[in-house]
């Protein structure tokens, strides 16, 4: 009886977890609201505003509820944005699930490194500075820029120079302060502005 019960029981919460799954067809239907910042398929042609096309779904509803959590807490908890903010605050946790399905499913257009940004990006990317103790961004985002989904870390290929060189500053900072355990605030209170500008524009180009 004991064992009907656990099977019973397992086979509930695993239709639960499947219901639960983002629903990508929902998503794009629900995605016109987004598609003014963020273009039709994810990837903006604005570039303060991130291309969001192909980014990791369990990254993408973390950010949307914590866009929401800041709506709540007028910016003491979760991701601080003042347009975010209002957009994430009217969205169910499944609606959030289906946009993310939905943009996760779509293919990010690969952006450009400048020339003059290669080599020392490469370095700084692949390397880091022991010197200054900068962690090297390919433990973490992997050596395209893919990061790792399950993991929680965000796939920053291909985006837009001047989006990331801004969320660099806002971890420096301390006005971003959603990553995990801290660990990018750490790096980037260790980056200069010349650091933040090849770093954002190396990656730029990375797919």
């Amino acid at each position: 009886m004991k064992k009907l019960c656990l099977l019973v029981c397992m086979s509930l919460g695993l239709s639960t977890s499947v219901m639960a799954q983002g629903d990508a067809e929902a998503g794009k239907a629900k995605s016109a609201v987004c598609a003014a910042c963020h273009g039709p398929d994810g990837n903006s042609m604005i570039d303060m505003n991130p291309k969001i096309a192909g980014q990791h779904e369990k990254y993408l509803v973390k950010q949307l509820m914590e866009f929401k959590l800041a709506s709540q807490t007028g910016g003491e908890e979760g991701r601080n944005n003042a347009v975010m903010n209002g957009m994430a605050a009217p969205l169910s946790e499944q609606d959030m699930k289906d946009l993310a399905a939905y943009f996760s499913s779509q293919d990010a257009k690969a952006g450009e490194t400048p020339e003059q940004y290669v080599e020392a990006g490469r370095a700084l990317y692949q390397g880091g500075d022991e010197s200054r103790g900068v962690t090297a961004c390919i433990a973490c985002h992997g050596p395209k820029g893919n990061g790792m989904g399950l993991a929680g870390f965000p796939d920053i290929s291909g985006q837009h120079a001047t989006y990331t060189a801004s969320q660099l500053k806002a971890f420096r900072a301390g006005e971003r302060h959603n990553d995990m355990n801290g660990m990018m605030r750490d790096i980037a209170m260790k980056l200069t502005d010349e650091d933040i500008e090849i770093l954002s524009n190396y990656i730029a180009g990375l797919h």
